[in-house]
Protein backbone atom coordinates (compact mmCIF):
# COMPACT_ATOMS: atom_id res chain seq x y z
CA UNK A 1 0.00 0.00 0.00
CA UNK A 2 1.03 3.22 -1.06
CA UNK A 3 0.33 6.37 1.26
CA UNK A 4 3.58 8.87 1.24
CA UNK A 5 5.05 9.82 -2.23
CA UNK A 6 7.93 12.29 -2.56
CA UNK A 7 8.34 14.10 -6.08
CA UNK A 8 11.91 15.69 -5.94
CA UNK A 9 10.32 18.79 -7.47
CA UNK A 10 9.47 22.58 -6.24
CA UNK A 11 5.53 22.40 -5.64
CA UNK A 12 3.30 23.33 -8.75
CA UNK A 13 2.61 26.73 -8.87
CA UNK A 14 -0.35 25.69 -11.18
CA UNK A 15 -3.46 24.58 -8.94
CA UNK A 16 -4.48 22.66 -12.02
CA UNK A 17 -1.32 20.32 -11.35
CA UNK A 18 -2.23 16.62 -11.93
CA UNK A 19 0.06 15.76 -8.72
CA UNK A 20 -2.79 17.06 -6.86
CA UNK A 21 -5.58 15.34 -8.46
CA UNK A 22 -3.57 12.12 -8.48
CA UNK A 23 -3.29 12.91 -4.56
CA UNK A 24 -7.08 13.61 -4.16
CA UNK A 25 -8.31 10.46 -6.13
CA UNK A 26 -6.12 7.83 -4.49
CA UNK A 27 -5.89 9.55 -0.73
CA UNK A 28 -2.64 9.26 -0.83
CA UNK A 29 0.01 12.39 0.77
CA UNK A 30 2.16 13.83 -2.15
CA UNK A 31 5.39 15.57 -0.55
CA UNK A 32 7.43 18.16 -3.39
CA UNK A 33 11.09 17.75 -1.82
CA UNK A 34 13.65 18.64 -4.67
CA UNK A 35 16.58 16.76 -3.61
CA UNK A 36 18.89 18.81 -5.75
CA UNK A 37 19.25 22.86 -5.65
CA UNK A 38 20.55 25.19 -8.06
CA UNK A 39 23.73 27.30 -6.71
CA UNK A 40 24.80 30.34 -8.06
CA UNK A 41 28.65 30.71 -8.91
CA UNK A 42 30.70 33.82 -7.03
CA UNK A 43 31.84 36.65 -8.92
CA UNK A 44 35.08 35.39 -8.58
CA UNK A 45 34.52 32.05 -9.23
CA UNK A 46 33.16 33.61 -12.92
CA UNK A 47 35.77 35.67 -13.43
CA UNK A 48 38.39 33.12 -13.19
CA UNK A 49 36.35 32.00 -16.63
CA UNK A 50 37.82 35.40 -17.96
CA UNK A 51 34.57 36.23 -19.89
CA UNK A 52 33.31 39.32 -20.33
CA UNK A 53 29.04 39.94 -20.29
CA UNK A 54 29.99 43.33 -22.22
CA UNK A 55 31.40 41.97 -25.06
CA UNK A 56 28.73 40.16 -26.22
CA UNK A 57 24.96 42.12 -28.25
CA UNK A 58 22.87 38.91 -27.47
CA UNK A 59 22.23 36.75 -24.68
CA UNK A 60 20.74 32.65 -25.03
CA UNK A 61 18.78 31.45 -22.49
CA UNK A 62 17.65 27.95 -21.97
CA UNK A 63 15.70 28.32 -18.71
CA UNK A 64 14.64 30.29 -15.78
CA UNK A 65 17.88 29.40 -14.21
CA UNK A 66 20.08 30.79 -16.91
CA UNK A 67 18.05 34.10 -16.22
CA UNK A 68 18.16 34.66 -12.73
CA UNK A 69 21.86 33.16 -12.63
CA UNK A 70 22.98 35.69 -15.29
CA UNK A 71 21.35 38.81 -14.19
CA UNK A 72 21.92 38.35 -10.46
CA UNK A 73 25.93 37.63 -11.03
CA UNK A 74 25.45 40.84 -13.61
CA UNK A 75 24.02 42.97 -10.16
CA UNK A 76 26.74 41.45 -7.81
CA UNK A 77 29.90 41.69 -10.14
CA UNK A 78 27.97 45.84 -11.20
CA UNK A 79 27.94 45.01 -14.60
CA UNK A 80 25.30 46.52 -16.73
CA UNK A 81 23.29 44.96 -18.64
CA UNK A 82 23.10 47.38 -22.05
CA UNK A 83 19.27 47.87 -23.10
CA UNK A 84 20.11 47.08 -26.67
CA UNK A 85 21.03 43.30 -25.70
CA UNK A 86 19.05 41.14 -27.33
CA UNK A 87 17.53 37.78 -25.93
CA UNK A 88 17.58 34.29 -27.73
CA UNK A 89 15.04 32.29 -25.75
CA UNK A 90 14.23 28.22 -25.79
CA UNK A 91 10.38 29.01 -25.16
CA UNK A 92 7.98 31.42 -25.07
CA UNK A 93 7.45 30.63 -21.37
CA UNK A 94 11.44 31.50 -20.36
CA UNK A 95 11.28 34.53 -22.51
CA UNK A 96 8.57 36.18 -20.84
CA UNK A 97 10.31 34.97 -17.70
CA UNK A 98 12.80 37.85 -18.53
CA UNK A 99 10.31 40.42 -17.30
CA UNK A 100 11.20 40.16 -13.62
CA UNK A 101 14.51 41.87 -14.88
CA UNK A 102 14.02 43.79 -17.85
CA UNK A 103 11.17 45.26 -19.52
CA UNK A 104 9.50 42.91 -22.31
CA UNK A 105 10.21 44.62 -25.52
CA UNK A 106 9.30 41.88 -29.06
CA UNK A 107 12.24 44.19 -31.12
CA UNK A 108 15.21 42.45 -28.91
CA UNK A 109 13.62 39.11 -27.62
CA UNK A 110 13.39 36.06 -30.05
CA UNK A 111 12.17 32.61 -28.83
CA UNK A 112 11.95 29.20 -30.01
CA UNK A 113 8.62 26.96 -30.18
CA UNK A 114 9.54 23.52 -29.82
CA UNK A 115 11.75 23.59 -26.88
CA UNK A 116 14.63 22.06 -28.56
CA UNK A 117 17.96 23.59 -29.18
CA UNK A 118 17.82 22.79 -32.61
CA UNK A 119 14.70 25.02 -33.21
CA UNK A 120 16.68 27.69 -31.84
CA UNK A 121 19.07 27.99 -34.14
CA UNK A 122 17.81 28.58 -37.08
CA UNK A 123 16.72 32.05 -35.24
CA UNK A 124 20.39 32.51 -34.00
CA UNK A 125 21.59 32.41 -37.71
CA UNK A 126 19.24 34.74 -39.45
CA UNK A 127 21.27 37.28 -36.51
CA UNK A 128 24.81 35.50 -37.24
CA UNK A 129 26.66 39.27 -36.70
CA UNK A 130 25.73 39.20 -32.84
CA UNK A 131 28.00 37.94 -30.45
CA UNK A 132 26.37 35.03 -28.12
CA UNK A 133 26.51 35.01 -24.28
CA UNK A 134 25.50 31.63 -23.12
CA UNK A 135 24.52 31.20 -19.91
CA UNK A 136 25.42 27.70 -18.29
CA UNK A 137 25.27 25.24 -15.54
CA UNK A 138 28.05 23.01 -14.32
CA UNK A 139 26.27 20.02 -15.96
CA UNK A 140 25.16 20.64 -19.66
CA UNK A 141 24.93 18.88 -23.05
CA UNK A 142 28.07 20.51 -24.82
CA UNK A 143 25.63 19.54 -28.11
CA UNK A 144 24.72 22.53 -28.50
CA UNK A 145 27.56 24.85 -28.32
CA UNK A 146 28.88 22.54 -30.99
CA UNK A 147 26.16 23.06 -33.16
CA UNK A 148 26.51 26.94 -33.04
CA UNK A 149 30.65 25.97 -33.84
CA UNK A 150 28.91 24.01 -37.29
CA UNK A 151 27.07 27.00 -37.97
CA UNK A 152 30.25 29.03 -37.83
CA UNK A 153 28.21 31.42 -35.24
CA UNK A 154 30.32 33.45 -32.84
CA UNK A 155 29.56 32.65 -29.00
CA UNK A 156 30.73 32.71 -25.67
CA UNK A 157 29.76 29.67 -22.98
CA UNK A 158 30.43 30.40 -19.45
CA UNK A 159 28.99 28.63 -16.19
CA UNK A 160 27.00 30.89 -13.71
CA UNK A 161 25.69 28.50 -11.89
CA UNK A 162 25.87 24.84 -10.44
CA UNK A 163 23.53 21.88 -9.41
CA UNK A 164 24.18 20.79 -5.77
CA UNK A 165 22.71 18.26 -3.51
CA UNK A 166 19.65 19.22 -1.44
CA UNK A 167 20.59 17.53 2.03
CA UNK A 168 18.61 16.20 4.39
CA UNK A 169 18.63 17.19 8.02
CA UNK A 170 19.23 15.13 10.97
CA UNK A 171 15.69 15.73 11.72
CA UNK A 172 13.37 15.30 8.67
CA UNK A 173 11.74 12.22 8.15
CA UNK A 174 12.36 9.88 5.52
CA UNK A 175 9.25 7.79 5.43
CA UNK A 176 7.97 7.87 1.51
CA UNK A 177 6.46 4.69 -0.33
CA UNK A 178 7.47 6.18 -3.80
CA UNK A 179 10.67 8.20 -4.80
CA UNK A 180 9.92 9.99 -8.44
CA UNK A 181 13.72 11.52 -9.89
CA UNK A 182 13.78 13.66 -12.96
CA UNK A 183 17.49 14.12 -13.14
CA UNK A 184 20.37 11.66 -12.71
CA UNK A 185 22.02 14.11 -10.00
CA UNK A 186 18.65 13.59 -7.90
CA UNK A 187 19.65 9.89 -7.91
CA UNK A 188 23.18 11.00 -6.87
CA UNK A 189 21.65 13.28 -3.83
CA UNK A 190 19.66 10.44 -2.81
CA UNK A 191 23.07 8.07 -2.49
CA UNK A 192 24.67 11.19 -1.00
CA UNK A 193 22.19 11.79 1.97
CA UNK A 194 21.38 7.92 2.74
CA UNK A 195 24.68 5.91 1.51
CA UNK A 196 23.14 2.98 3.47
CA UNK A 197 19.97 3.17 1.29
CA UNK A 198 17.71 0.14 1.15
CA UNK A 199 15.06 -0.05 -1.30
CA UNK A 200 13.05 -2.95 -0.06
CA UNK A 201 9.38 -2.07 -1.11
CA UNK A 202 10.14 1.53 -1.68
CA UNK A 203 8.81 2.52 -5.64
CA UNK A 204 10.82 4.27 -7.24
CA UNK A 205 10.00 6.03 -10.63
CA UNK A 206 11.99 8.56 -13.46
CA UNK A 207 11.26 10.54 -16.18
CA UNK A 208 13.52 10.52 -18.88
CA UNK A 209 15.92 7.89 -20.40
CA UNK A 210 19.47 9.59 -18.64
CA UNK A 211 17.59 9.08 -14.75
CA UNK A 212 15.99 5.97 -15.84
CA UNK A 213 19.96 4.90 -16.49
CA UNK A 214 20.88 6.68 -13.61
CA UNK A 215 18.75 4.35 -11.00
CA UNK A 216 19.48 1.28 -12.88
CA UNK A 217 23.46 2.28 -12.76
CA UNK A 218 22.92 2.90 -8.58
CA UNK A 219 22.02 -1.04 -8.25
CA UNK A 220 18.66 0.32 -7.79
CA UNK A 221 14.89 -1.43 -8.80
CA UNK A 222 13.14 0.84 -11.21
CA UNK A 223 9.50 0.19 -10.90
CA UNK A 224 7.90 3.52 -13.39
CA UNK A 225 9.39 4.87 -16.00
CA UNK A 226 7.83 7.74 -18.26
CA UNK A 227 8.06 8.71 -21.25
CA UNK A 228 7.11 5.31 -22.81
CA UNK A 229 4.17 3.85 -25.20
CA UNK A 230 1.65 3.84 -22.43
CA UNK A 231 2.90 6.39 -20.50
CA UNK A 232 3.54 9.83 -22.11
CA UNK A 233 3.75 11.82 -18.43
CA UNK A 234 5.41 10.58 -15.29
CA UNK A 235 2.02 11.56 -14.03
CA UNK A 236 -0.16 9.15 -15.80
CA UNK A 237 2.43 6.90 -14.72
CA UNK A 238 1.71 7.12 -11.65
CA UNK A 239 -1.25 7.10 -11.59
CA UNK A 240 -1.63 3.75 -12.80
CA UNK A 241 0.96 2.17 -10.73
CA UNK A 242 -1.46 3.87 -7.88
CA UNK A 243 -4.71 2.01 -9.34
CA UNK A 244 -2.76 -1.50 -9.40
CA UNK A 245 -0.93 -1.12 -6.38
CA UNK A 246 -3.79 0.58 -3.92
CA UNK A 247 -6.95 -0.52 -5.87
Amino acid sequence: MIKKILISQPEPTSANSPYYEIARRHNVEIVFRPFIKIESLTPKEFRAQKISILEHTAVVFTSRHSIDNFFLLAKEMRIPVPEDMKYFCITETVAQYIQKYVQYRKRKIFFGTTGKVDDLVPLMVKHKSERYFIPLSDVHNPVFGELLDSKNIKHSDAIMYRTVSNDFTEDEPFDYDMLIFFSPSGVQSLQKNFPDFEQGDIVIGTLGPTTAKAVRDAGLRLDIEAPSPLYPSISAAIDDHLRKANG
